[in-house]
């Protein structure tokens, strides 16, 4: 089998690690963050300005890609590299999350999850095999199996029944990408709820069908912050070191960064997207509001020590102006700069591992959040 994952640097005070991810299009380095292109599109972006920020991999989204176009059309026009003009990578989800939270009237079954689109409430039935047959319609790189998706809060046995459940959905996963898909990688997920024993057996239970990789699912749901570190440490502790793990929709810098240092290497989240449209923009000190008025005759770029076209070439003033005045720009500029404020945060976070420094990095970082924005 070909090399898929290769750990690079490990922090002796943590368990935070570097390493490499191997896909049929490339090396990404790890840890990674992931930037969300829902419906084939990182919104408000070109694909050629994703690259530019250095993202080597994004996110694509089963449920939505199904229901519009349809990944019979998709597949028709050479896939969703092809469909969407990006040459590197990308990860599929496998639709459940999305059938969970937007879907009318979700059912679920033995055999699949049973929903009416959010659309035009149309009946489907989401399968297993069906979910396998969409990502290789999509013929993405990385592809998730399909899980189910535990409420916050969840009783014990409500939780323990979704989550075998899962089990099974997730070998029968396994059994259908056998069968024509083994040119891309198969990510397991692990659930469990917040429940600390039903989490490691769901993670011992999940690595026994030997996935590419395996993620943390079902957490940063509506749970206090410590309880989702709590239960993302049971999960971890039962996964295979040499094994690419990643954390579902997580999130913010400082949920990354405590993550990482538990020993996650990929993150996904529509966070910097979706809060640059809303304009909450990312800095070194912490965030700002750009709507605000003290930024109305404001000169100064988003954060002073950002590189981004956006902090070369902009003030806060005119962002302000462009939110306030519904120009369309203003996404694309402050979608420029989140993501590249994210994208750098990972890098530095790599190269603090691999100096020896991730600990004081962590600590320098809380300290000038602490700082008071001016």
């Amino acid at each position: 089998m070909a090399r898929i994952f290769q750990i690079e640097k490990k922090c002796p005070q943590t368990k935070a690690r570097t390493g490499f991810l191997f896909t049929r299009r490339g090396i990404i380095e790890t840890p990674v963050f992931m930037p969300v292109g829902t419906q084939a599109s990182v919104k408000s972006l070109t694909p050629e300005d994703v690259s530019g920020l250095g993202a080597r991999i994004i996110l694509a989204n089963t449920y939505h890609l199904f229901l519009r176009p349809g990944h019979e059309l998709i597949a028709r026009l050479g896939g969703l590299h092809c469909f969407m003009n990006w040459p590197r990578s990308i990860l599929t989800d496998s639709g459940g999350f999305q059938v969970f939270s937007l879907a009318k009237l979700c059912k679920i079954e033995e055999d699949g999850a049973r929903f009416q689109s959010h659309l035009n409430g149309q009946e489907y039935l989401l399968t297993p095999e069906l979910s396998m047959e969409i990502q290789a319609g999509l013929d993405s790189d990385i592809r998730m199996v399909l899980d189910t998706c535990i409420p916050y809060p969840c009783p014990y046995e409500e939780a323990k029944r979704l989550t075998e459940l899962t089990h099974r959905w997730e070998e029968r996963s396994r059994l259908a990408w056998q069968k024509n898909h083994r040119e891309s990688l198969l990510f397991g997920i692990t659930q469990g709820g917040m429940f600390e024993d039903l989490r490691r057996y769901s993670a011992k239970v999940i690595t026994s069908l030997d996935f590419h990789g395996y993620a943390i699912g079902g957490l940063s749901v509506g749970e206090p912050h410590d309880l989702m570190l709590k239960m993302l440490e049971a999960s971890i502790e039962e996964l295979p070191e040499g094994k690419p793990r990643y954390l579902m929709g997580v999130g913010t810098p400082h949920d990354i960064l405590e993550a990482v240092s538990r020993g996650v290497d990929m993150f996904d989240c529509v966070l910097p997207t979706r809060n640059a449209r809303r304009g909450t923009l990312y800095t070194s000190f912490g965030k700002i509001s750009i709507k605000q008025a003290r930024y109305k005759d404001d000169d100064r770029p988003i954060d002073p020590e950002c590189q981004c076209y956006t902090c070369r070439n902009y003030s806060r003033a005119y962002l302000r102006h462009l939110f306030m005045a519904g120009e369309l720009l203003v996404y694309r500029l402050n979608t420029i700069h989140n993501l590249h404020f994210y994208l750098c945060f990972m890098e530095r976070i790599r190269n603090a591992i691999r100096k020896g420094h991730f600990e004081e990095f962590k600590k320098h970082y809380y300290e000038r959040k602490e700082e008071v924005e001016c």
